[in-house]
């Protein structure tokens, strides 16, 4: 089985060549330098492969709400193309997409796979259209939506990732204030890696999967989680984390209230619990020398 790997350099595409190389499978790492995804015309003739994961992402929130051209572009209209190559060749398609596809749901309880998306931001609209898109060209599609990754790599695109942010502001400042209004499913990147793998290796029914660690929490429940695991401190104190309402923390793009994902489906797909985002931060905290 070769797989085609677009995205490699991301946070989720490095783990993923990683976990790959590990357990001996033949993963080919895709770059912009071989395949840009900005250019529409852009060729997948001279890749090989029987499995395609698409990695690639436009994932700055607020630069896709002030500017969506590139969004729309990369978000949708590649996942579009790649969907047709990979129907031509009869390769499967793994379309990794997110939690932000929700947000303007009613209720409090994890989103599962079929309830009706209701993005509130242009990133959220653009990976929506992206598994439309997937979708309409290709029957061998499976949905990998991850939300809150936090990967060892860091997300490039965002100069890193959430964890070392909140480790890196609490050794500065000592107090740091965080919204405590929206709740989502952290979730580590090698983690969502892993269960991505096995859903090819297993040849799991095409469809939508939620690939999520277990557990929510708001986002200043979970910088609380990574101050405390690690024990950040400044001038000998521990760093305090508050908690703010959305209002306070305005933002150019709107970000959803809710949206914690189930991972019932997925658990019973692969017929394994996934790990609960607890225990997948004190991995990651032990691996990065924060412990």
């Amino acid at each position: 089985m070769r797989i085609a790997l677009f995205g490699a350099n991301g946070q989720l595409g490095s783990d993923l060549v990683t976990l790959a190389a590990r357990r001996g499978l033949e993963l080919l790492p895709v770059t912009r330098t071989q395949v840009d995804a900005t250019d529409p015309e852009a060729s997948f003739d001279d890749l090989a492969f029987d499995v395609a994961i698409n990695c690639v992402a436009a994932t700055r929130v607020d630069d896709c709400e002030k500017d969506p051209g590139p969004a729309v572009a990369v978000n949708a209209h590649f996942a579009g193309r790649l969907a047709r190559a990979c129907a031509a060749r009869g390769a499967r398609l793994v379309q990794v997409s997110t939690d932000y596809v929700f947000g303007g749901q009613a209720g409090r309880e994890p989103l599962t796979e079929e309830a009706g998306r209701a993005p509130v931001n242009v990133y959220g609209a653009t990976k929506a259209l992206g598994e439309d898109l997937a979708r309409l060209d290709h029957d061998d599609v499976i949905i990998a939506r991850v939300a809150s990754l936090f990967g060892v790599a860091g997300a490039s695109g965002k100069g890193g990732n959430f964890v070392e942010t909140m480790i890196r502001f609490g050794k500065e400042r000592g107090r740091l204030t965080v919204v405590d209004d929206q709740v989502m499913s952290p979730t580590a990147a090698c983690d969502a890696g892993a269960a991505i793998l096995d859903l090819i290796v297993a040849r799991a029914p095409a469809g939508t999967y939620h690939v999520v660690n277990s557990g929510v929490a708001s986002w200043c429940g979970f910088a609380r989680a990574i101050i405390e695991k690690a024990k950040v401190t400044k001038d000998g104190v521990a760093a305090e984390v508050a908690p703010i309402p959305t209002r306070q923390f305005p933002t150019p793009a709107r970000r959803p209230p809710y949206s914690a994902l189930s991972n019932a489906k997925l658990e019973a797909a692969l017929g394994r619990p996934m790990p609960h985002w607890t225990d997948a931060l004190d991995r990651y905290l032990a691996a990065k020398g924060h412990r």
